[in-house]
Protein backbone atom coordinates (compact mmCIF):
# COMPACT_ATOMS: atom_id res chain seq x y z
CA UNK A 1 0.00 0.00 0.00
CA UNK A 2 1.84 3.37 -1.50
CA UNK A 3 1.40 6.50 1.28
CA UNK A 4 -0.54 8.14 -0.78
CA UNK A 5 -3.42 5.08 -0.38
CA UNK A 6 -3.07 4.75 3.54
CA UNK A 7 -3.83 8.64 3.81
CA UNK A 8 -6.49 7.86 1.72
CA UNK A 9 -7.54 5.16 3.84
CA UNK A 10 -7.25 7.57 7.02
CA UNK A 11 -4.46 5.39 8.12
CA UNK A 12 -1.54 6.64 10.73
CA UNK A 13 1.95 6.70 9.14
CA UNK A 14 3.31 7.00 12.45
CA UNK A 15 2.72 3.64 14.04
CA UNK A 16 2.74 0.17 12.92
CA UNK A 17 -0.33 -0.07 10.52
CA UNK A 18 -1.01 -3.90 11.45
CA UNK A 19 -1.03 -3.28 15.58
CA UNK A 20 -4.23 -2.92 17.07
CA UNK A 21 -4.54 -0.75 20.31
CA UNK A 22 -4.16 -3.16 23.28
CA UNK A 23 -4.41 -0.25 25.93
CA UNK A 24 -6.56 -1.96 28.43
CA UNK A 25 -4.26 -4.37 30.68
CA UNK A 26 -6.50 -5.40 34.02
CA UNK A 27 -9.54 -4.06 32.50
CA UNK A 28 -11.27 -0.96 31.39
CA UNK A 29 -12.11 2.00 33.55
CA UNK A 30 -15.67 1.44 35.51
CA UNK A 31 -18.60 3.20 33.96
CA UNK A 32 -21.90 2.16 32.04
CA UNK A 33 -24.46 3.86 29.18
CA UNK A 34 -27.89 3.27 28.46
CA UNK A 35 -29.22 0.07 25.86
CA UNK A 36 -28.09 -0.27 23.31
CA UNK A 37 -24.79 1.52 24.22
CA UNK A 38 -23.02 4.37 21.23
CA UNK A 39 -19.21 3.61 20.59
CA UNK A 40 -18.72 6.97 20.64
CA UNK A 41 -19.72 7.62 24.24
CA UNK A 42 -16.77 4.24 25.57
CA UNK A 43 -14.31 5.43 27.41
CA UNK A 44 -11.00 4.37 25.42
CA UNK A 45 -13.14 4.32 22.55
CA UNK A 46 -12.84 0.59 20.86
CA UNK A 47 -10.37 0.46 17.85
CA UNK A 48 -12.08 -0.94 14.80
CA UNK A 49 -8.84 -1.22 12.59
CA UNK A 50 -9.58 2.47 11.46
CA UNK A 51 -5.62 3.03 11.56
CA UNK A 52 -4.64 -0.61 11.88
CA UNK A 53 -6.03 -2.61 8.83
CA UNK A 54 -4.72 -2.75 5.82
CA UNK A 55 -6.32 -4.69 2.75
CA UNK A 56 -4.91 -7.08 0.18
CA UNK A 57 -7.67 -7.16 -2.23
CA UNK A 58 -9.44 -9.92 -1.00
CA UNK A 59 -13.03 -9.13 -1.43
CA UNK A 60 -12.84 -7.20 -4.84
CA UNK A 61 -16.42 -7.01 -6.46
CA UNK A 62 -18.13 -8.29 -4.00
CA UNK A 63 -21.23 -7.10 -1.93
CA UNK A 64 -21.82 -7.81 1.96
CA UNK A 65 -24.18 -6.78 4.11
CA UNK A 66 -23.60 -6.46 8.30
CA UNK A 67 -25.97 -6.49 10.79
CA UNK A 68 -24.94 -4.22 13.94
CA UNK A 69 -22.46 -3.09 11.96
CA UNK A 70 -22.24 0.50 13.13
CA UNK A 71 -20.30 -0.34 16.43
CA UNK A 72 -18.11 -2.95 17.71
CA UNK A 73 -17.60 -6.50 15.78
CA UNK A 74 -19.88 -4.83 12.90
CA UNK A 75 -17.90 -1.92 12.73
CA UNK A 76 -14.50 -3.29 12.52
CA UNK A 77 -15.37 -6.27 9.74
CA UNK A 78 -17.19 -3.34 7.22
CA UNK A 79 -13.68 -1.04 8.01
CA UNK A 80 -12.14 -4.61 6.58
CA UNK A 81 -14.06 -5.51 3.85
CA UNK A 82 -14.41 -2.16 2.45
CA UNK A 83 -10.74 -1.99 2.34
CA UNK A 84 -10.55 -5.35 1.06
CA UNK A 85 -12.79 -4.28 -2.17
CA UNK A 86 -16.02 -5.14 -0.94
CA UNK A 87 -19.03 -2.77 -0.65
CA UNK A 88 -20.56 -3.19 2.41
CA UNK A 89 -24.33 -2.30 3.47
CA UNK A 90 -24.83 -2.18 7.63
CA UNK A 91 -28.02 -3.24 9.63
CA UNK A 92 -28.28 -1.38 12.94
CA UNK A 93 -31.29 -0.19 15.26
CA UNK A 94 -31.37 3.22 15.74
CA UNK A 95 -27.56 4.52 16.79
CA UNK A 96 -27.43 6.78 14.05
CA UNK A 97 -24.58 8.99 14.57
CA UNK A 98 -22.41 5.77 15.08
CA UNK A 99 -23.41 4.08 11.66
CA UNK A 100 -22.57 7.24 9.98
CA UNK A 101 -19.06 7.11 11.87
CA UNK A 102 -18.87 3.53 10.12
CA UNK A 103 -20.31 4.64 6.63
CA UNK A 104 -17.97 7.03 6.61
CA UNK A 105 -14.98 5.06 6.92
CA UNK A 106 -16.50 2.70 3.79
CA UNK A 107 -17.15 5.17 1.81
CA UNK A 108 -12.85 6.85 2.48
CA UNK A 109 -12.00 3.35 1.41
CA UNK A 110 -13.16 4.19 -2.18
CA UNK A 111 -16.64 1.46 -1.91
CA UNK A 112 -20.21 2.03 -1.81
CA UNK A 113 -21.46 2.19 1.71
CA UNK A 114 -25.10 1.92 2.50
CA UNK A 115 -26.65 2.19 5.81
CA UNK A 116 -29.95 0.66 6.65
CA UNK A 117 -31.61 1.27 9.97
CA UNK A 118 -34.04 -2.18 11.24
CA UNK A 119 -34.99 -3.64 13.60
CA UNK A 120 -34.10 -7.50 14.07
CA UNK A 121 -37.16 -8.84 16.39
CA UNK A 122 -39.68 -8.46 13.74
CA UNK A 123 -39.52 -10.53 10.11
CA UNK A 124 -40.57 -8.15 7.88
CA UNK A 125 -37.79 -6.13 8.82
CA UNK A 126 -35.12 -8.44 8.94
CA UNK A 127 -36.25 -9.22 5.16
CA UNK A 128 -36.73 -5.80 4.07
CA UNK A 129 -32.66 -4.99 5.26
CA UNK A 130 -31.96 -7.72 3.10
CA UNK A 131 -33.93 -6.24 0.14
CA UNK A 132 -32.39 -2.89 0.55
CA UNK A 133 -28.92 -4.28 0.36
CA UNK A 134 -29.60 -6.15 -3.08
CA UNK A 135 -30.60 -3.01 -4.12
CA UNK A 136 -28.39 -0.75 -3.05
CA UNK A 137 -25.24 -2.65 -3.98
CA UNK A 138 -26.78 -4.26 -6.77
CA UNK A 139 -26.31 -7.58 -5.44
CA UNK A 140 -25.42 -9.77 -2.15
CA UNK A 141 -22.25 -12.16 -1.56
CA UNK A 142 -21.55 -12.33 1.84
CA UNK A 143 -24.01 -11.77 4.95
CA UNK A 144 -22.65 -11.23 8.08
CA UNK A 145 -25.08 -11.68 11.49
CA UNK A 146 -23.94 -10.20 13.97
CA UNK A 147 -26.47 -8.05 15.64
CA UNK A 148 -26.79 -8.70 19.57
CA UNK A 149 -28.32 -8.06 23.06
CA UNK A 150 -27.68 -9.44 26.51
CA UNK A 151 -28.72 -8.39 30.15
CA UNK A 152 -27.09 -9.96 32.85
CA UNK A 153 -28.86 -12.37 35.64
CA UNK A 154 -27.03 -13.20 38.55
CA UNK A 155 -30.42 -15.84 39.06
CA UNK A 156 -32.33 -18.21 36.58
CA UNK A 157 -35.42 -17.56 38.42
CA UNK A 158 -35.65 -13.57 37.62
CA UNK A 159 -35.52 -13.53 33.87
CA UNK A 160 -38.17 -12.07 32.76
CA UNK A 161 -40.36 -14.09 29.44
CA UNK A 162 -40.21 -10.50 28.04
CA UNK A 163 -36.25 -10.14 27.82
CA UNK A 164 -35.90 -13.36 27.23
CA UNK A 165 -37.93 -13.47 23.88
CA UNK A 166 -36.24 -9.83 23.14
CA UNK A 167 -32.94 -12.09 23.41
CA UNK A 168 -34.10 -15.03 21.17
CA UNK A 169 -35.74 -12.85 18.61
CA UNK A 170 -32.61 -10.18 18.41
CA UNK A 171 -29.74 -12.80 18.58
CA UNK A 172 -31.18 -16.17 17.08
CA UNK A 173 -34.90 -14.87 14.88
CA UNK A 174 -33.45 -12.24 13.78
CA UNK A 175 -29.89 -14.30 12.46
CA UNK A 176 -33.17 -17.11 10.54
CA UNK A 177 -35.03 -14.40 8.95
CA UNK A 178 -32.12 -12.57 7.82
CA UNK A 179 -30.06 -15.40 6.35
CA UNK A 180 -33.35 -16.73 4.84
CA UNK A 181 -33.82 -13.72 2.94
CA UNK A 182 -30.59 -13.35 1.83
CA UNK A 183 -30.67 -17.34 0.83
CA UNK A 184 -32.23 -16.06 -2.07
CA UNK A 185 -29.80 -13.84 -3.62
CA UNK A 186 -26.56 -15.87 -2.59
CA UNK A 187 -25.00 -18.08 -5.32
CA UNK A 188 -22.19 -20.52 -5.26
CA UNK A 189 -19.20 -19.25 -3.97
CA UNK A 190 -20.45 -16.85 -1.94
CA UNK A 191 -20.91 -17.19 2.10
CA UNK A 192 -23.27 -16.26 5.46
CA UNK A 193 -21.37 -15.64 8.65
CA UNK A 194 -22.71 -15.81 12.17
CA UNK A 195 -21.44 -14.23 15.40
CA UNK A 196 -21.50 -16.88 18.56
CA UNK A 197 -19.90 -16.46 21.38
CA UNK A 198 -17.54 -18.51 23.52
CA UNK A 199 -20.41 -18.78 25.95
CA UNK A 200 -22.46 -21.13 23.81
CA UNK A 201 -19.03 -23.56 24.70
CA UNK A 202 -19.46 -23.08 28.61
CA UNK A 203 -21.64 -22.90 31.12
CA UNK A 204 -22.45 -19.34 31.99
CA UNK A 205 -25.17 -18.28 34.67
CA UNK A 206 -25.31 -14.60 34.68
CA UNK A 207 -26.21 -14.68 30.80
CA UNK A 208 -27.91 -18.15 30.25
CA UNK A 209 -30.92 -16.84 27.77
CA UNK A 210 -27.99 -15.33 25.96
CA UNK A 211 -25.57 -17.89 26.17
CA UNK A 212 -28.68 -20.78 24.56
CA UNK A 213 -29.12 -18.37 21.92
CA UNK A 214 -25.67 -18.50 20.79
CA UNK A 215 -25.61 -22.24 20.95
CA UNK A 216 -28.72 -22.30 18.59
CA UNK A 217 -26.11 -19.86 16.71
CA UNK A 218 -23.52 -23.06 16.11
CA UNK A 219 -26.28 -25.63 15.42
CA UNK A 220 -27.71 -23.00 12.92
CA UNK A 221 -24.62 -22.72 11.07
CA UNK A 222 -23.51 -25.75 10.77
CA UNK A 223 -27.46 -26.91 9.69
CA UNK A 224 -26.62 -24.00 7.31
CA UNK A 225 -24.00 -25.02 5.45
CA UNK A 226 -25.74 -28.55 4.96
CA UNK A 227 -28.36 -27.44 3.74
CA UNK A 228 -26.47 -24.88 1.25
CA UNK A 229 -23.44 -27.18 -0.06
CA UNK A 230 -25.54 -28.35 -3.02
CA UNK A 231 -25.69 -24.69 -4.52
CA UNK A 232 -21.78 -24.03 -3.49
CA UNK A 233 -22.54 -21.66 -0.37
CA UNK A 234 -20.27 -22.06 2.53
CA UNK A 235 -21.51 -20.92 6.34
CA UNK A 236 -19.20 -20.67 8.94
CA UNK A 237 -19.31 -19.14 12.56
CA UNK A 238 -17.18 -16.70 14.93
CA UNK A 239 -17.26 -17.22 18.70
CA UNK A 240 -15.53 -14.03 20.48
CA UNK A 241 -14.88 -14.15 24.20
CA UNK A 242 -14.69 -10.52 25.24
CA UNK A 243 -14.63 -7.76 22.92
CA UNK A 244 -14.57 -3.87 23.87
CA UNK A 245 -17.70 -2.86 22.54
CA UNK A 246 -20.73 -0.51 23.30
CA UNK A 247 -22.93 -3.47 24.48
CA UNK A 248 -20.97 -4.18 27.20
CA UNK A 249 -21.13 -0.30 29.02
CA UNK A 250 -24.94 -0.90 28.22
CA UNK A 251 -25.41 -4.30 29.42
CA UNK A 252 -23.22 -4.99 32.54
CA UNK A 253 -22.91 -2.94 36.02
CA UNK A 254 -19.82 -0.60 36.59
CA UNK A 255 -17.54 -2.86 38.41
CA UNK A 256 -17.69 -6.13 35.79
CA UNK A 257 -17.13 -3.74 32.92
CA UNK A 258 -14.08 -2.45 35.23
CA UNK A 259 -12.25 -6.04 35.62
CA UNK A 260 -13.74 -6.84 31.92
CA UNK A 261 -11.15 -8.81 29.77
CA UNK A 262 -8.97 -9.46 32.68
CA UNK A 263 -9.44 -13.10 32.61
CA UNK A 264 -7.84 -13.45 29.76
CA UNK A 265 -4.23 -14.99 28.80
CA UNK A 266 -3.65 -11.24 27.96
CA UNK A 267 -5.36 -9.46 30.65
CA UNK A 268 -7.75 -7.37 28.73
CA UNK A 269 -10.52 -7.60 26.51
CA UNK A 270 -9.89 -8.17 22.64
CA UNK A 271 -10.35 -4.92 20.25
CA UNK A 272 -12.73 -5.07 17.42
CA UNK A 273 -10.36 -5.07 15.13
CA UNK A 274 -8.68 -8.21 16.29
CA UNK A 275 -11.22 -10.29 15.14
CA UNK A 276 -11.85 -8.67 11.60
CA UNK A 277 -9.33 -10.76 9.93
CA UNK A 278 -11.52 -13.48 10.90
CA UNK A 279 -14.44 -12.47 9.15
CA UNK A 280 -12.47 -11.54 6.25
CA UNK A 281 -10.83 -15.31 6.05
CA UNK A 282 -14.45 -16.68 6.47
CA UNK A 283 -15.48 -14.89 3.71
CA UNK A 284 -12.89 -14.97 1.43
CA UNK A 285 -11.79 -17.84 -0.87
CA UNK A 286 -8.68 -18.86 1.44
CA UNK A 287 -11.42 -20.46 3.26
CA UNK A 288 -12.99 -22.28 -0.01
CA UNK A 289 -12.46 -25.46 1.59
CA UNK A 290 -14.47 -24.58 4.67
CA UNK A 291 -17.67 -24.61 5.90
CA UNK A 292 -20.09 -25.88 8.96
CA UNK A 293 -17.14 -24.58 11.49
CA UNK A 294 -16.51 -21.95 14.08
CA UNK A 295 -13.30 -20.03 14.72
CA UNK A 296 -13.01 -19.02 18.26
CA UNK A 297 -11.00 -15.96 19.53
CA UNK A 298 -11.11 -15.65 23.10
CA UNK A 299 -7.98 -15.12 24.97
CA UNK A 300 -7.67 -18.27 25.96
CA UNK A 301 -8.54 -22.04 25.44
CA UNK A 302 -12.09 -22.82 25.72
CA UNK A 303 -11.51 -26.06 27.05
CA UNK A 304 -9.17 -24.21 29.99
CA UNK A 305 -12.85 -22.53 31.03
Amino acid sequence: MTDETKRHHGLNMHRNPMIARNDMEGGPPEQSQEWPGQDRKLHPQADHGEESYEGGGKLVGLKALITGGDSGIGRATAIAFAREGADVAIGYFDEHADADETLSWIEKAGQKGLKISADVREEGECRRMVREAVEGLGGLNILVNNAAFHIESTKFEDIPAERLMNTFQTNFYGYFWTAQEAAKHLGEGDVVINTTSVVAMMPYYHLIDYAATKAAILNFTSSLADSFAERGIRANAVAPGPVWTPLIAATRDEEFVGKFGANTYWKRPAQPAELAPAFVFLASTDSRFMTGEVLTLSGFPTTSR
